[in-house]
């Protein structure tokens, strides 16, 4: 089973001024990170920065991201709620880095199922119109260790719970993706993915073993450039 990660933008632009004893204006140079959070849990979820709703557009659906918008340097404060309800479930400090672009995963609804990477997004190698870089990142509480092929290029191995690959460049077009309990033989994934030129992706693993509906254990598929 796969889901697909669709984009929704959030935006959120924060200036600070201050005024100088000759009473003109001086603007503060305020300066951003870039946060992509992404929803790997089953829950549908709304996601506030230091108290103020960030996804105003729409709720986060399993498996969707709400894309890279900009986060204002140093310490944050990331709060999630399921859609509809007004209690918080946790909450995710994080402190950023300016210019420096981070996904955040919800993988489940306690703060320790909630992880960041810092992604940095090498294009080397895809601007021919040929090749796509593709990590993996293990999103699924439950499932152990994982190992993980890409056709017959990539390899991630033994990959635990929060972990994060790099992005690994190789060819564009439909690939073989297969997903496999560390010390099993047999693939809990087997499936054809295409991925597009000159793209970077994430693939997620999400859910349970045997979970079932939206908690049913498959891989989705971020699209990071």
């Amino acid at each position: 089973m796969i889901k697909r990660f669709y984009i929704f933008y959030f935006f959120a632009a924060v200036l600070a001024f201050e005024s100088c004893k000759n009473n003109d204006s001086v603007y503060k140079t305020v300066l951003y990170a870039g946060v992509n959070v992404v929803n790997a849990s089953a829950d549908t979820l709304n996601f506030y920065l230091n108290g103020t709703r960030q996804n105003n557009s729409s709720s986060l659906y399993p498996a969707s991201q709400s894309f890279y918008g900009p986060v204002a340097q140093g310490a944050q404060n990331f709060q999630f709620k399921k859609a509809g309800t007004f209690s918080v479930l946790f909450s995710v400090p994080l402190t950023l880095k300016d210019s420096v672009n981070y996904s955040l995963y919800v993988a489940g609804e306690t703060a320790a199922d909630a992880f960041s990477t810092v992604d940095f997004l090498d294009t080397t190698g895809t601007q021919n119109g040929k090749g796509t870089r593709i990590r993996f990142v293990n999103a699924s509480a439950t499932a152990g260790n994982l190992d993980v092929t890409v056709g017959d290029t990539l390899s991630y191995t033994t990959r635990p719970f929060q972990s994060s690959s790099g992005f690994l460049l190789t060819g564009s077009g439909i690939k073989v993706v297969k997903v496999s309990q560390v010390g099993s033989a047999t693939p809990v994934i087997d499936m054809p993915i295409t991925f597009q030129p000159g793209r970077l992706y994430t693939l997620v693993s999400m859910g349970t073993i045997n979970g079932k509906g939206a908690a049913k254990f498959n891989i989705g598929i971020v699209i990071n450039y």
